[in-house]
């Protein structure tokens, strides 16, 4: 889900839940006080209306506006949930803390849905953990900038706390055998881990390659794309003369010879026919004879 998606769906089921404008003239809606704006509300008073607008909406025919405005008024009570849970992610936000409310809020609705009174729990213990749940998942599904199996996504986290905790124990950073050692893994898996932390941001291509120069708004240096490998022409020449190898070994000593003569020593027809003893017509389909042995055993399909 992404915030965009996650922010249309919150916002479409808290409008979906208001009352007619008709029906909140009156004083009091199946049974409950009218609010005006719920989300003014204090925490405190907040806890002792929710135990009583979950009563009433247990017992209201879902769809009716009395339960409509029942759920609606219990989601903006309760907004202070979801904001006390995303100020835990505010660091892993990026600035831009609208998107997690939002996706908190999906949370906090889907508690609201499931709670019930006769669980003896207090909302806010039940809701809590839904928000936060959540929101992980906001972060697990939309940050990476690469997706990578969720073994390796929560081994990443892992290991930023051990890197953490070694450094402050060495004064440096810790090898790939003492984080292994610590974490009770292999070197394997570390190596894997630390590949795949790579795929969790991606960088622009026009940042400088010198990290020094990372702060410099009109720096002169070299980019990412200017260090960036292109495609080596001479790599498929590589790749013919390695299937070829073994082509050439199949014919025999005359035709290795030809070959040689007119590719290796770069001679012309005419000599290679004085060399042989023949004509340059016959050295002519002579070559053009090996060359379509060769082309059609490079293009047979494994």
């Amino acid at each position: 889900m992404t915030a965009h998606t996650a922010r249309n769906a919150g916002a479409e089921r808290v409008e979906s839940a208001r009352p007619a404008p008709e029906a909140a003239s009156a004083g009091e809606i199946g049974g409950l006080p009218w609010i005006e704006d719920a989300g003014k509300i204090a925490p405190s008073d907040a806890r002792e209306l929710s135990r009583l607008f979950f009563g009433r909406l247990q017992v209201l025919e879902e769809g009716t506006p009395a339960h409509q405005y029942a759920r609606n008024t219990l989601i903006e009570m309760n907004l202070s949930l979801v904001r006390f849970a995303a100020g835990r992610f505010r660091n892993r936000a990026g600035g831009d803390m609208e998107d997690i409310v939002q996706v908190g809020t999906i949370g906090l609705i889907k508690a609201i849905d499931r709670f019930e009174l006769s669980r003896e729990v207090e909302f806010t213990s039940f809701a809590v953990p839904y928000i936060t749940g959540e929101i992980k998942r906001f972060f697990r599904d939309t940050t990476w900038a690469v997706h990578v199996p969720r073994r390796l996504q929560e081994l990443r986290v892992d290991l930023a706390k051990t890197k953490e905790s070694l450094v402050t124990e060495l004064d440096r950073e810790p090898t790939v055998p003492e984080l292994a050692a610590h974490m009770g893994l292999s070197e394997e898996e570390i190596t894997e881990g630390i590949v795949a932390a790579n795929g969790y941001a991606a960088g622009s291509l026009d940042m400088p390659a010198d990290p020094s120069e990372a702060g410099r708004r009109h720096a002169a240096g070299r980019t990412f794309a200017d260090v960036l490998g292109g495609p080596d022409p001479a790599l498929e020449t590589v790749e013919n003369l390695h299937v070829l190898a073994p082509l050439l070994g199949c014919l025999d000593a005359r035709e290795r010879r030809i070959i040689d003569m007119r590719f290796g020593q770069e001679m012309t027809q005419s000599l290679i026919g004085a060399e042989l003893g023949i004509s340059q017509m016959h050295v002519s389909r002579l070559i053009s004879r090996i060359l379509r042995k060769l082309r059609s055993g490079m293009f047979v399909e494994e």
